[in-house]
């Protein structure tokens, strides 16, 4: 499944229409009709098993899910192969952090069910989905400890091992592969650049040696020149480590030209699912998501 993952999607080749998010011309309202319009209707399964290489790894069934009496998605289905990455791009509201919350056990399910590596784990706590599941999320928001080490952030991301020597021995792993992060283990996390914590947060989570990453707007709040970097290290983590990456991302553009695959949310339903490059050629997703 290898997949693109380079976070340029074609060498560095520009693509698609515009450079930006959701809201660049319409209103969310606007957009949410206009998507409402060019849907493909009711996608079949078939059809997305097909995109993930009729090998699903990460499997969604007909999933019901919102918060507490509130239905966020609806009959949503999803498929992404070992190794693929998924980008799921919408308006505003549209239930795209929805999805990786409930993946991750954040919501309730109504209906449905996911599957990882044809393991049913709907049902599971999110600290299970972590520890047994393979499964970790990373936040959109800030969530590093900012007066303990980068070093003691390290070992928090193994806080479900049953061992510390064995978180400690999995933060030396991430150091070996990061010295960037090796240069700065015994000062506090609060002095890193943003770049830097955005790193942090995701080595974090590869302390629990997952298989599955949901993440969460890897963008937002960087300066560009990091975006590139946070870019480049999910691509490694794909292409070298064979992670599966589900992940939304408010750069629509971006996001697609880094994944294999890119699914359209409107208001809790999906829309359109093609490959990243058939996305960003389509002038109906141009015009409403890239800014163009």
């Amino acid at each position: 499944m290898g997949g693109r993952g380079s976070g340029g999607g074609d060498g560095g080749r520009v693509r698609g229409h515009g450079s930006g998010g959701v809201d660049a011309v319409m209103s969310v309202d606007d957009v949410s009709r206009e998507a409402s319009r060019i849907a493909d209707g009711r996608l079949p399964v078939t059809a997305l098993d097909a995109l993930a290489g009729d090998a699903p790894f990460l499997s969604i069934d007909h999933l019901r899910a919102g918060y507490g009496r509130m239905e966020v998605l609806h009959d949503f289905s999803l498929r992404a192969g070992k190794g693929q990455s998924l980008c799921l791009i919408g308006p505003n509201g549209a239930g795209k952090s929805t999805v990786l919350h409930s993946i991750f056990g954040f919501t309730d399910i109504f209906e449905g069910t996911i599957s990882v590596g044809g393991r049913d784990v709907t049902g599971l706590s999110s600290s299970n989905k972590l520890a047994s599941a393979g499964i970790a999320y990373i936040l959109q928001d800030n969530s590093v400890f900012p007066d303990m080490t980068v070093e003691e952030n390290l070992w928090m991301g193994g806080y479900l091992k049953a061992k510390p020597d064995a978180a400690r021995a999995a933060a030396e792993n991430v150091f070996e592969k990061y010295p960037r992060l090796a240069e700065r283990r015994r000062q506090p996390a609060r002095v890193l650049s943003g770049g830097e914590r955005r790193l942090l947060e995701i080595s974090r989570a590869l302390v629990m040696d997952p298989e599955v990453l949901l993440v969460d707007e890897p963008s937002i709040g960087l300066e560009p020149r990091y975006i590139d970097m946070v870019f480049e290290i999910l691509g490694d983590l794909q292409r070298k480590d064979g992670k599966t990456i589900i992940m939304v991302e408010q750069n629509a553009k971006k996001g697609l030209e880094f994944a294999d695959l890119g699914y359209v949310l409107v208001s809790g339903d999906l829309v359109k699912a093609a490959s990243g490059d058939d996305l960003l050629d389509d002038r109906d997703v141009g015009r409403l998501f890239l800014g163009g």
